[in-house]
């Protein structure tokens, strides 16, 4: 039986997949704000995008899709970005993610909270998307022993 990591048909298929899982994930993240879904919902879809191609393809060659030693500071970015955009809020004396409280020169409030809620969904989408990526890679990385190795060729 041919090795599925070795195969052309399952790499391309997983790339063309991926491909759709994250566009999908980019629209659950951006259309959160006004209807179902949002940020966590769109940054699991993103990961299941990514954690595709680290399985198929292997963990060294999915690096260009997102680096390991990125997706630690980047959860950080969006944890930073979602909590942060409440902080500021804080200093204009509006409560803490009361984004209608922050003036904005010629916008009316409505379309403060709006663009306010597009942000903290997109900090949290991006905060799940690489928090589960990177927890991924950190069970690979401890586990080489004990399961298949997906680190290196894909499934076995």
């Amino acid at each position: 039986m041919t090795n599925p990591s070795q195969s052309l048909i399952i790499k391309m298929v997983s790339r063309t997949l991926a491909a759709f899982i994250q566009v999908f994930g980019l629209y659950v993240i951006i259309h959160g704000h006004y209807s179902p879904g949002g940020g966590f919902q769109g940054g699991a879809l993103l990961a299941a995008g990514v954690l595709l191609i680290r399985m198929t393809e292997g963990r060294e060659a999915s690096q260009p899709t997102l680096a390991t030693a990125i997706a630690t500071p980047l959860a950080s970015l969006g944890a930073v970005i979602f909590a942060g955009l409440g902080v500021v809020i804080l200093f204009f004396g509006g409560n803490y993610m009361d984004y209608g409280a922050v003036p904005v020169p010629g916008m009316e409030p409505a379309m403060i909270r709006y663009y306010g809620i597009l942000i903290v969904e997109v900090g949290i989408g991006l905060a799940v998307m690489t928090g589960l990526v990177s927890i991924f890679d950190d069970m690979v990385r401890t586990n080489r022993q004990s399961g298949p190795d997906l680190g290196k060729g894909g499934l076995s």
